[in-house]
């Protein structure tokens, strides 16, 4: 059961989140109290979670016809329709719950807002466009913002809305390298896929110039006093074998490291803060 539920929730995705959001935390100038950060952590991940349940159970149709997404409970038939419906609307209702004891309602309804624009813009556009990558990203690039906001800032301050475009501008490559591992399946399911090279295009120097953004982005980390200049430096080099592999086609190291690029990240800045 224990492996079920963390396919249906998707368990490292959801830690991911919930860490990004401690990240916002941590990183405010009056981070507050440990407790605080437990809640935000726990918060964002229980959401995360939650709609993970929710999507899987809004895709159950398509889940079956794509061997990525085979395994997962609904396919399978470990769980029913209703029973992941369940799980998805408590997981997230509970992590609604303790965003709202954690930093009030600010930081609760920022997390509801992303959960609502994940499942009812992101989940049906990108069975229309390619380009719903581009809007699918911004879910997970703004959990910095909402435990930023928890700790008593501002979601629109310059410090959380920086780490949110740099945790955007790592998503985008890390979508469209995802889709090209798993081409067929996508296709089989009819998904539309981002594929340049298929009209003639060479993709390499977009994605170079959105590898020096990302590199750029993280050099300018201590302008914001999110972190001291050696740390920006060491963050700009976790960015630096991205644009290699891109550029030597290294595609399986590539993905590999872009895995674990937003671990890496979040050390380095709790290191350097």
């Amino acid at each position: 059961m224990i492996a079920t539920l963390s396919r249906l929730f998707r368990a490292r995705l959801a830690l991911m989140n919930g860490i990004a959001a401690l990240a916002g935390v941590v990183l405010h100038p009056r981070p507050g109290e440990a407790v605080l950060a437990a809640l935000v952590f726990a918060g964002v991940a229980l959401m995360a979670a939650g709609a993970s349940a929710l999507n899987q159970y809004r895709e159950r149709d398509l889940d079956r016809l794509m061997l990525r997404t085979r395994s997962r409970p609904l396919p399978t038939g470990e769980l029913g329709p209703g029973e992941v419906a369940v799980l998805g609307c408590g997981f997230a209702g509970g992590g609604f719950v303790l965003l709202l004891i954690a930093g009030g309602t600010l930081p609760a309804f920022l997390a509801l807002a992303v959960l609502l624009w994940y499942l009812l813009v992101y989940t049906p556009l990108k069975r229309r466009t390619p380009f719903a990558l581009a809007v699918g990203a911004l879910c997970g690039a703004l959990a910095p913002v909402i435990g930023w906001s928890a700790a008593g800032g501002s979601p629109v301050d310059f410090p959380p809305v920086h780490l949110a475009v740099l945790l955007y501008l790592w998503q985008v490559p890390h979508f469209w390298l995802l889709q090209r591992r798993h081409a067929d399946d996508y296709r089989r399911a009819g998904f539309p896929l981002f594929d340049p090279a298929s009209r003639g295009v060479n993709p390499l120097p977009f994605f170079l110039l959105w590898m020096l953004a990302l590199i750029c982005t993280a050099l300018m980390l201590p302008a914001f006093g999110l972190v001291r200049h050696g740390a920006a430096l060491c963050c700009a080099g976790l960015c630096a074998p991205l644009a290699v592999a891109l550029f030597r086609r290294m595609e399986p190291a590539l993905f590999a490291y872009l895995n674990l690029f937003p671990l890496l990240l979040t050390v380095a800045l709790f290191v350097g803060r």
